[in-house]
């Protein structure tokens, strides 16, 4: 008796530890791309990569961030009209590519397939931290 009770709480302790990795976005071999600039400290674009590294493992569950990296000073300009509408004064894009396995979190997501090129978007006033705003293409 004692071993069928032990063999049941070890598969159900199997189970939630496979389905709470499931609810996690995974970002344990993630590469980080280092893109130089003129606008922003590596300080700064380090900040910014490591909040969306957050956001990617607490709300992208399924899902694998492969890669990101600053965009650059030439192609972060086109945004900056995202901090003017949002009365901030700065703005920093970033690009990944993930991919999303067939259990992943978010359904609007292609199953089983890989995004490359996909924007996160931050915004600040000058010496406070970067807030993520919006992703996608």
């Amino acid at each position: 008796m004692k071993k069928i009770i032990v063999t049941i709480f070890l598969c159900g302790a199997l189970f939630i530890g496979i389905t709470s990795c499931k609810n996690m976005g995974n970002v344990t071999n993630v590469k980080i791309k280092e893109v130089s600039s003129e606008i922003y400290s590596k300080e700064e674009i380090e900040n910014a990569i490591h909040i969306i590294i957050n956001d990617f493992k607490d709300d992208w569950g399924g899902c694998t961030l492969n890669e990101i990296y600053y965009i650059g000073d030439i192609k972060n300009n086109d945004f900056i009209d995202w901090a003017r509408r949002n009365n901030k004064e700065e703005v920093i894009v970033l690009t990944s590519s993930f991919t999303v396995s067939s259990y992943a979190k978010d359904k609007s997501l292609n199953l089983n397939s890989e995004y490359n090129n996909w924007n996160w978007i931050l915004i600040r006033n000058k010496n406070e931290s970067w807030q993520h705003i919006d992703h996608g293409y």
